[in-house]
């Protein structure tokens, strides 16, 4: 039997609020060594998702080659610097000012070639998977990885 979403998503879901400040999702995702997080309703509903570059995103015309700097970080893995995290904090945006509306989602049951599909089509690093409108989980790219590495016969 291949695997399917619930055998490899992370959860509970790290996630944010919408009234979280930029610089707290900042801080969030440095903290937890993520590059993301859903932003969540009270009720657990997904209403977006925030993202390293969507933190960057505004600061691009002002300081471009700084913003190229932190992404070629990023990028190679490297965490949040406490600069970044400073430059960050002058923010006054809120997560829902930054998420992500449109996000692509799937359910608990969604195999691993599905998921590897979506990802790909859509150039994605992570996939909430929701169940009733709720996050339940997160499935990253390097969640894939880890279970074909695992097991590779049971990716069919």
């Amino acid at each position: 039997m291949p695997f399917i979403a619930s055998d490899i998503m992370s959860h509970p879901p790290i996630t944010a609020r919408p009234e979280h400040s930029v610089a707290e999702v900042a801080a969030l995702l440095a903290e937890r060594r993520i590059s993301a997080v859903p932003v969540c309703a009270a009720d657990g509903s997904l209403l977006g998702i925030i993202s390293e570059l969507d933190i960057i995103r505004p600061f691009r015309e002002t300081a471009r080659q700084r913003n190229e700097w932190w992404l070629g970080r990023l990028a190679e893995g490297e965490a949040l610097s406490q600069e970044f995290l400073d430059f960050v904090r002058r923010d006054n945006r809120s997560s829902a000012d930054a998420m992500q509306k449109h996000v692509i989602t799937a359910g608990r049951d969604a195999t691993l070639p599905q998921l590897a599909e979506l990802m790909s089509a859509h150039n994605l690093k992570r996939i909430p998977i929701v169940e009733q409108g709720r996050v339940v989980g997160i499935v990253s790219r390097s969640d894939l990885v880890s279970a074909i590495a695992r097991s590779p016969a049971m990716l069919v």
